[in-house]
């Protein structure tokens, strides 16, 4: 539907016509200071238009029919086996001229045979066999000239099929030889020299995609790095895992070892199989006192009742039980019960573990491995695509002529001036600021914020005071953090007073909720009025941060910011300044200014900046809401104030439920403040991949035209979605001038070479990278009605990278998003809270998250915060 506007005088009544993403307006930008010579991790692909690849459905079950009334769901791992096993037993199906997805799809080079096959699968024991019915059906014989022509511009719509069909292609090799895990690709065995601990291993592998570009097709290929559950028994992962586990303590921490166990995959010891097994829980009873009884289907056997040992030691009569007194762990689906011995099963290879679950120690030798200096990473991707286990190793991809180019593109990018950075003077005059000519830092010395905020009631909370001598946060901070804030340009009086706490305080809300309202209540009658802040003083990252913020932000009503007191006690002045910068913010101050008013438009219209992502709940998670989270800008002049708004909504729903009543809330706080409602919207959107581009158009945007229709009121949109979750990489050529840290400039702008054919995209690696290899962010214009020209786009998105108001330094993600981002987190952690605050109090003792119920206004905010930025 290209003619639909948001504003009122052109605004279209059908919603029924396909809205696609704009076009490219000009053939890129050419603002510059400079050029950089730059290698990309895009690998072009050539292939044969004329080629056709088929399409088949699989369907599998087993012969006998159907169980207990409804076919029979099979794993995975199941149906890869029957796969290759049909493939083995018919020379008519090669095995090298297709791929797999897994599932359900076969993409064959060849023609192959439909209709129904037997497929007889024997047992471990091979005393049993059991007999399937693979029914193969030709779905679609995919043209690749199809994707020719969409690269060419010919057709405006992606052929998705044909896209997906060969990208499955180029997974096929690495998937028969490697572990899969999400997206990425991991050897099966891991380095003893990246072990983390706690049963857990970091494991090197890549990931990869088939990218449409303006060169044609490319690969994208990138190194990544993840934490997984080593391959070890699971009486051993709970020793290293569960911290005082013993064999005798699986009463006593029944709920630690629920938590490590419950939906990990499982293989046994005493039978060769493959076969794979969901931990549901484990048994109250131990191994030697299960029972169950046996029933003859032909009943011409009475049932009896048979001890679980017994019937193991019987079937498998070299099998010796150690550990008798053990549970078992139960890994029935289906409402159906299946109790093994626990010391019989073995961690499967390759589960993910959340890195934000590592300890200290663990999460900084991941994030060491992962930060890999450019050139270092450079040739770990070259290697990648070489290796035989790799996605051109094996003739695979040559059989559908598919050839991969094995040099990395090379490019020519453009490094956009930085804006003009204002602070203010010591006599209180607006003062320009320079950056460091390579880093494009600035500090505060000789200089204050352009508007700091008075700070005259606020507390100590210090957690730190019944620690360890060395933990305990010293008398100097707090005189030093007064004197540096005041330097910095707030006026901060000593706290009204210091309150000694325990860090075990913060374990439960139930607990921090009557100290935070006594201090509140203290706060009023000694300093006659509602506290500012309360600064929480604490000995170590913990879960209980969560706690502060839930209660703090939705009970109490009081602003909070944490630090850390081995950090507090340093005493260095950049934390310092650091921490003052959060505190002004927090409080509603700007800490820089530019000189030129954004966004760049030529008229003096009131513009409002949206900011929008969706976080959704941890892997492993079954039923926890998703939140979506909204900032939108209410500074006029430069976009540096916000407020916001979070909503929960169903489990991992990407789509913002409400969207255009959201965005009416930011419009009307816009008005309350500035006395007129915006004309422009600039909306950028995170967490949404290409495939997902048609929900924002379709549904996204045409909510926010629905709800601006039933307000009566309009304004002009544009609309870009802004994606870090990507691997392109940018590296800077041997001949390039290069910097301490060999990673592309800040301000370098890509949009040539591997950007979109023809709509209209950009990468932007807008900030320093000091360690690792940068990433760059890409832009991508779903909806523009203010007519940006590349360049004014461009530089509009890095002026306002230098806006962010915690650091001194521009950021690599456009302030609003970034802002969203961390909203919707604080959301997340609102919910945990919530949940965790119910099950300590008894309603769901050990019930997993997807069946806690929650109260849907865990996010309703104080009253007294509820327009602040309290969330940087």
């Amino acid at each position: 539907m290209q003619a639909l506007k948001i504003s009122e005088e052109t605004s279209s009544s059908s919603s029924t016509e396909r809205i696609l993403p704009i076009k490219r307006p000009d053939k890129g930008g050419v603002q510059k200071i400079r050029t950089v010579d730059i290698l990309v991790n895009h690998f072009p692909v050539r292939f044969n238009p004329e080629s056709v690849i088929r399409h088949y459905d699989i369907d599998v079950r087993p012969e006998e029919g159907f169980a207990r009334g409804r076919p029979t769901k099979l794993s995975k791992s199941s149906l890869s086996l029957l796969k290759d096993k049909l493939f083995a037993d018919n020379s008519e199906f090669p095995l090298e001229m297709t791929g797999y997805d897994g599932e359900k799809n076969i993409f064959s080079a060849v023609q192959l045979p439909t209709g129904q096959f037997t497929v007889k699968l024997s047992d471990e024991e091979g005393t049993r066999q059991r007999s399937f019915i693979f029914t193969v059906n030709l779905v679609n014989e995919l043209k690749l000239h199809k994707l020719k022509d969409y690269l060419r511009g010919d057709v405006l719509q992606l052929p998705r099929d044909v896209l997906q069909a060969m990208d499955i292609v180029m997974k096929e090799n690495p998937r028969r030889h490697m572990v899969s895990i999400g997206k990425t690709f991991h050897p099966a065995d891991f380095d003893p020299r990246n072990d983390l601990g706690g049963g857990i291993a970091a494991s090197k592998g890549f990931q990869h995609s088939l990218k449409p570009t303006s060169q044609g097709l490319a690969l994208c290929l990138d190194y990544s790095v993840l934490a997984v559950r080593k391959r070890i028994s699971v009486l051993e992962f709970l020793k290293e895992h569960v911290y005082g586990f013993e064999f005798g303590s699986f009463q006593r921490l029944k709920r630690q070892i629920m938590s490590a166990l419950k939906g990990l995959k499982v293989t046994v010891t005493h039978r060769r199989t493959k076969q794979k097994y969901t931990v549901t829980g484990f048994t109250d009873q131990r191994a030697c006192d299960i029972t169950f009884t046996t029933e003859d289907p032909n009943g011409q056997v009475p049932p009896k009742t048979v001890r679980l040992l017994d019937y193991f030691r019987e079937k498998y009569p070299e099998l010796n039980i150690k550990h008798p007194t053990l549970p078992c762990l139960d890994v029935g689906k289906g409402g159906r019960v299946n109790y093994l011995p626990i010391e019989l099963c073995v961690l499967v290879e390759g589960q993910r573990y959340p890195k934000e679950d590592l300890d200290y120690n663990a999460a900084a030798f991941l994030k060491e491995m992962s930060l890999v200096q450019p050139n270092d990473r450079k040739r770990t991707i070259c290697g990648m695509l070489k290796d035989k286990h790799g996605p051109c190793g094996g003739d695979i991809s040559t059989n559908f002529g598919i050839d991969v180019l094995k040099d990395m593109t090379r490019l020519q990018g453009r490094v956009i001036k930085p804006p003009q950075l204002m602070l203010k003077a010591e006599n209180g005059n607006m003062v320009g600021v320079a950056v460091d000519r390579e880093s494009c830092q600035w500090n505060l010395i000789r200089n204050t914020v352009v508007e700091g905020k008075s700070l005259l009631r606020w507390a100590v909370l210090d957690f730190s005071s019944n620690g360890r001598p060395a933990d305990r946060l010293n008398d100097s901070f707090i005189p030093k953090l007064v004197a540096r804030c005041n330097k910095l340009g707030l006026y901060m009086n000593e706290p009204l007073f210091t309150e000694a706490g325990d860090m075990r305080q913060i374990a439960s809300a139930e607990a921090l909720l009557p100290l935070m309202e006594r201090i509140n209540n203290r706060a009023r009658q000694v300093g006659k009025g509602n506290l500012q802040l309360l600064l929480c003083v604490m000995t170590r990252k913990d879960h209980g941060y969560k706690h502060i913020k839930w209660v703090s932000e939705t009970k109490v009503g009081i602003v909070t910011q944490c630090c850390l007191s081995k950090m507090a006690n340093k005493g260095q002045d950049q934390y310092l300044a650091n921490l003052g910068m959060k505190i002004n913010a927090k409080l509603g101050g700007i800490n820089v200014d530019l000189s030129n008013p954004l966004p760049l438009f030529d008229d003096d219209s009131h513009v409002m900046l949206i900011g929008a992502d969706v976080n959704h709940p941890r892997p492993m998670d079954v039923g926890s809401p998703s939140i979506a989270a909204l900032v939108g800008s209410t500074s006029r002049r430069v976009a540096t104030k916000y407020v916001q708004r979070i909503s929960a909504q169903k489990h991992r729903c990407e789509k913002i439920i409400g969207f255009g009543r959201l965005c009416l809330e930011l419009i009307e706080s816009y008005e309350k403040i500035n006395g007129v409602k915006p004309q422009k919207l600039i909306i950028f959107r995170d967490g949404v991949s290409e495939g997902q581009f048609d929900m924002v158009l379709h549904e996204e945007l045409l909510d926010l035209e629905r709800a601006m229709k039933a307000s009566g009121f309009f304004c002009t949109v544009t609309l870009i979605v802004a994606q870090k979750r990507h691997q392109t990489r940018l590296f800077l050529e041997p001949q390039s001038k290069q910097g301490r840290s060999n990673n592309v400039p800040p301000g370098t702008v890509v949009d040539t070479t591997i950007i979109h054919p023809f709509e209209f995209d950009f990468y932007l690696c807008s900030h320093y990278g000091s360690i690792g290899t940068s990433k760059p962010t890409h832009y991508h214009v779903l909806w523009d009605e203010h007519n940006f020209s590349s360049d004014k786009l461009q530089q509009l998105i890095y002026d306002l990278c230098f806006t962010f108001a915690r650091c001194c330094k521009p950021v690599s993600l456009v302030p609003p998003v970034y802002y969203a981002d961390d909203l919707a987190y604080r959301g997340r952690l609102y919910y945990e809270a919530q949940t965790e605050s119910r099950l300590s109090s008894g309603s769901s003792s050990s019930s997993l998250a997807s069946e806690v119920t929650f109260d849907e206004n865990f996010y309703k905010l104080h009253s007294s915060i509820e327009n602040g930025m309290f969330f940087i």
